[in-house]
C-alpha cells in the first residue's frame, strides 16, 4: 500500500525521557518490530503504555515505508537503510566489525548469514507457528534481557508478527485487529517492566517500529489481469502477482513490448511501467533483479 504508514517510538530513557549518558558501558539498542502496526493503530484503541512510552520518550506521527511494503523487504531496510532497490545483501552480523554483539529473536532474514556473517545468537521460529501466542511473546522478552545481562550483547532485533496476521485475516477495522493492539500494548507494558527489573534503563535505547501498515480491499476491486484482452501466460517466463499490491513480469524473449502495450491501459487502476521508466521516487527498480516489467495497483 502506497499510503504513509508506520509506527514509531523511542525512549532514549526510560526512567526520566533524557537521552540516556554515556557511562564506563556503552548504551546498548534494542530494536523491536510489531508487523502491520499502522501509524493510527493507536488511536482508536486504548494504549497506555504505548502512551507512556511515547510521553517519555519521542514519538512520531507516521513514518512512509519503503516499497515495497510487505515484511521482508521493509525490515530489511531497517535494518541497512537502503531501500530495496539498493539492497545488494541484509548485513545483520556488521556489528562484529566494530567489536559489537548482535542478536536477532524471529527478525526477518536474521536466521541467514550473508557473505559468512552472521548475528552472534538468534532464534529462529518454526516453519508452522502461531504469532499471536502472547505467553510466547513474554517469554522472548525474558530472552532479551537474559542475551543483554547475562550474555552482555550490544543489539538485539525483536520481531512480533502481530498486528500484521491479524489484520490480514480480519480486516485493518475489525474488531480483532482491536484486540490484537491490545495485547501488544500489554507486551509494551511488560518489556518495559522487565528492561527495569534488569536494570537496563540507564543504558538502554529502546525503539519500537513497524514495517509497514494496511489497507481495506474490497474484493470486488480486484485486478484479475489473467481477464485482459490480449493477455496470455504464455507470453510469460516469470510472474509474481499474488503477494500484495505489486507485480513482476519477465516476458519470454521477444514479447516484451507486446505484453506491455496490452497491459499498460487495462485498467483504471493498474500502474504497468518499464523497468528503466519505473518512478525514481520508490527507489525500487535499479535493482539487477527486478524483473523488466513492474506493476503495482492503487489502495483499495
Amino acid at each position: 500500500m502506497f499510503t504513509s504508514l508506520g509506527l514509531l517510538l523511542a525512549a532514549l530513557s526510560l526512567a526520566r525521557g533524557v537521552p540516556v549518558q554515556q557511562g564506563p558501558s556503552r548504551s546498548k539498542v534494542l530494536l523491536v518490530s510489531f508487523d502491520g502496526f499502522r501509524w493510527d493503530y493507536d488511536q482508536d484503541v486504548d494504549t497506555p503504555h504505548l502512551d507512556a512510552m511515547a510521553a517519555e520518550g519521542v514519538k512520531a506521527r507516521y513514518m512512509t515505508p519503503a516499497f515495497i511494503t510487505i515484511t521482508s523487504p521493509c525490515h530489511f531496510t531497517l535494518l541497512t537503510g537502503e531501500c530495496a532497490g539498493r539492497q545488494q545483501r541484509l548485513q545483520p552480523g556488521d556489528g562484529k566489525r566494530e567489536g559489537l554483539k548482535t542478536g536477532s529473536i524471529y527478525f526477518p532474514g536474521g536466521k541467514a548469514k550473508y557473505q559468512g556473517e552472521e548475528v552472534n545468537m538468534k532464534l529462529v521460529e518454526p516453519a508452522v507457528f502461531n504469532y499471536s501466542n502472547e505467553t510466547n511473546w513474554r517469554e522472548n522478552i525474558d530472552t532479551t534481557m537474559e542475551w543483554f545481562t547475562v550474555n552482555n550483547l550490544d543489539f538485539i532485533a525483536l520481531y512480533f508478527g502481530e498486528p500484521d496476521s491479524t489484520g490480514h485475516k480480519y480486516g485493518p477495522e475489525s474488531t480483532q485487529r482491536k484486540n490484537m493492539v491490545k495485547q501488544v500494548d500489554r507486551t509494551i507494558g511488560y518489556l518495559r517492566q522487565r528492561i527495569r527489573e534488569s536494570g537496563l534503563e540507564s543504558n538502554l535505547n529502546l525503539i519500537v517500529t513497524s514495517d509497514h501498515g494496511m489497507d481495506t480491499v474490497i474484493k470486488t476491486n480486484e485486478i484479475h489481469i489473467q481477464t485482459v484482452e490480449n493477455f496470455t501466460f504464455q507470453d510469460i517466463q516469470f510472474e509474481l502477482l499474488d503477494y500484495g499490491p505489486n507485480g513482476l513480469l519477465l516476458p519470454k524473449e521477444g514479447k516484451l513490448e507486446r505484453v506491455y502495450s496490452v497491459l499498460k491501459d487495462a485498467h483504471p487502476n493498474l500502474h504497468v511501467y518499464k523497468k528503466e521508466d519505473f518512478p525514481r521516487r520508490f527507489h525500487y527498480a535499479n535493482h539487477p533483479r527486478i524483473t523488466p516489467l513492474v506493476l503495482y495497483s492503487d489502495p483499495g
